[in-house]
C-alpha cells in the first residue's frame, strides 16, 4: 500500500476501521484480492511478480499491511522484495508481537517498509527507518511513505476524512472507497523531498495517483471489523484510465479479533 488511514478502537461499533490505496505501475502482474488457493483460509492480493502481498487476512485472525519507505538516495539493489514480510507473517505460527521482534533482526536486509501486523496480542507498527516495534493503542493514524503519522498533506487530509465519518452510528466500505477517491495535489511548498524529484513529489501528493506514466493507484481497500470478530473488506481495483476492473466484497468471522487489546 501507499496510503493507509485507520481507526483503532474510535467507533461503538467497529474495533477497526481502515481505508487504504496501493499505488504500482500497471504493468506489474497482480491478482486482486482473493482466498489463496494453496492457503484457502488467506484473504490477500498477490504479486504476482515477487510473490508477496500488500494486505491481507487469515481466518485465524491475522492483518498485515506494508507501504514502502520512499528513500531514494538509500536503495538496495540485492534487497528481498517487502512483499515477503506480509505474506510470511500470515503465514507464520507467529504472534503479531513475536513476529515484529523477528523482523526487527532481519529488517536491515530489506529497502525501507512501514509494517502493521495484529492478532490477538495487539495492533502493531514497525519501520525499519524507525527503531523498535510499537504497540497501538486506542487512536487515528495515517501511514504513507514515511513514518506513521508524518504529517503530509495527504496523511492528515485522510486522517481528518475518517475522523469525520466516525460520527455516523453506522459505516460502508462504499464511503470509505469514496474518501480515498481524492486526486486533489498539494501546492509546492508543501511537497516532501523524498530524492524522486519534484515533478513526481507533486503527481504523488495526491490521495488517489493518476499519472500519464503508467502509474498510478490500482486499487482501493476498504475494511471494518466490529468487537466481535465480523470482518468486512471491499476492494476496487483500477484501470490507468481509473476505470473500474472488479470491485470485490468479502466477509468473514475471525477465529479471534485483532486489534489494540487481547480478547
Amino acid at each position: 500500500m501507499c496510503l493507509i488511514t485507520f481507526a483503532l478502537d474510535k467507533h461503538p461499533r467497529y474495533k477497526l476501521v481502515l481505508a487504504a490505496n496501493r499505488d504500482e505501475f500497471f504493468n506489474r502482474p497482480t491478482q486482486p484480492m482473493h482466498f489463496w488457493e494453496e492457503h484457502p483460509d488467506l484473504l490477500a492480493g498477490k504479486d504476482l511478480q515477487a510473490g508477496g502481498t500488500w494486505m491481507g487476512f487469515n481466518q485465524q485472525g491475522k492483518f498485515v499491511a506494508i507501504t514502502n519507505y520512499r528513500d531514494m538516495a538509500s536503495i538496495k539493489e540485492s534487497a528481498p522484495s517487502r512483499g515477503h514480510l506480509t505474506a510470511g507473517f500470515l503465514l507464520s505460527p507467529f504472534s503479531a508481537a513475536d513476529y515484529m521482534t523477528e523482523v526487527e533482526r532481519e529488517g536491515h536486509k530489506y529497502n525501507g517498509f512501514n509494517l502493521l501486523t495484529a492478532d490477538s496480542s495487539g495492533f502493531y507498527y514497525y519501520s525499519n527507518y524507525d527503531g523498535s516495534p510499537k504497540r497501538l493503542s486506542e487512536g487515528i493514524y495515517g501511514l504513507s511513505n514515511h513514518l506513521l503519522d508524518t504529517p503530509w498533506v495527504k496523511v492528515t487530509k485522510s486522517k481528518r476524512h475518517l475522523n469525520e465519518l466516525l460520527v455516523q452510528d453506522i459505516i460502508t466500505t462504499d464511503q470509505l472507497q469514496s474518501m480515498m477517491f481524492d486526486m486533489e495535489t498539494v501546492s509546492e511548498d508543501q511537497l516532501p523531498d523524498t530524492g524522486i524529484g519534484a515533478e513526481w513529489e507533486k503527481l504523488l501528493s495526491s490521495m488517489f495517483i493518476k499519472t500519464d506514466f503508467d502509474y498510478g493507484t490500482r486499487c482501493s481497500s476498504a475494511v471494518l471489523m466490529d468487537y466481535e470478530g465480523n470482518l468486512t473488506v471491499q476492494e476496487v481495483t483500477y484501470n490507468s484510465q481509473q476505470e473500474v476492473l472488479s470491485d470485490k466484497h468479502y466477509s468473514l468471522k475471525l477465529d479471534q479479533p485483532f486489534g489494540s487489546d487481547c480478547y
